[in-house]
């Protein structure tokens, strides 16, 4: 038989092609039984707000009483805040507040973080609750059973870096919200208890009415010789966006001791605002 060098060339580009057919094939290199991996859903927030023009100027002028007692051009400046400095819009931002009056300062703060998990199998939902439960751990709220030395204004002075505990006129201690000692129930001669602090509800605590979870902290600190400041933080979670809320109030008076019960409503309302906000 003859060789037909034509003919041979054909054969192995036949042969070559079959072999290979199934690099194209999408199912080609599949293994039966392999498990299908599902990403984790994402979370409910993909931007973030603005953050100097999430609070009202009508509830800027309620937090901010001093800025009412200026020249036109410095309230605006004083309403128009300052934005925190970021590096990503979409993944963390903040805006800063503050008035001064001759009976006293304050200071308005709110920061938005949303958490975003890198993890195909951990929602972003789960990670903000990660992040969220951290935060909660760290202030240290005081449980159910009875408070602990750390907490504050429960029934401890507190300190900032390089100042030292003190009492306000009349021997209460400072770490009580508004000034009042912030004993736990006492026993009556009968056995039963009887609450004998009556701004208990004035305590660090969760909230159980403000997002999926959250928690207000309130602590008076003095450093040095200056006067007592309070500073209420409200946190909150909703799904994969984490809201802080810092309200501190710092009297012109030595002796004078900010009101609790005042800052934590105010925060506590603005912290609610926030979220009725991101919710629309």
């Amino acid at each position: 038989m003859a060789y037909v060098p034509g003919v041979a060339l054909l054969v192995a580009l036949v042969a070559g092609c079959s072999a290979g057919s199934g690099a194209d094939d999408p199912d080609a290199d599949s293994k039966p039984g392999s498990p299908t991996v599902t990403a984790a859903p994402p979370g409910k927030y993909r931007t973030l707000p603005e953050s100097c023009s999430a609070v009202p100027r009508s509830t800027l002028k309620d937090l901010l009483p001093g800025a009412a007692e200026l020249p036109e051009d410095q309230q605006e400046k004083v309403y128009e805040g300052t934005a925190t400095v970021t590096y990503d819009t979409d993944r963390k931002v903040g805006c800063r507040w503050k008035s001064d009056a001759p009976d006293a300062s304050r200071n308005l703060s709110i920061d938005f973080e949303r958490v975003v998990s890198y993890d195909p199998s951990v929602s972003d939902d789960d990670r903000a609750r990660e992040v969220y439960t951290k935060e909660e751990e760290a202030a240290d709220l005081p449980t159910a059973s009875g408070a602990t030395p750390s907490e504050t204004p429960s029934g401890s002075a507190s300190t900032s870096a390089g100042g030292s505990a003190s009492a306000p006129a009349g021997g209460t201690p400072s770490g009580s919200p508004s000034g009042t000692s912030s004993a736990g129930p006492s026993a009556d001669p009968s056995g039963s208890t009887t609450d004998a602090d009556p701004d208990a509800d004035l305590r660090p605590r969760l909230l159980d009415d403000l997002g999926d979870a959250a928690f207000l902290d309130d602590a008076l600190t003095r450093a040095g010789s200056t006067a007592q400041h309070r500073t209420v933080s409200v946190v909150f979670r909703t799904s994969n966006v984490i809201v802080t809320v810092h309200y501190t109030e710092q009297p012109a008076g030595v002796t004078e001791v900010p009101d609790s019960r005042e800052l934590q409503e105010k925060a506590q309302a603005l912290a609610r605002n926030l979220d009725e906000a991101l919710s629309d």
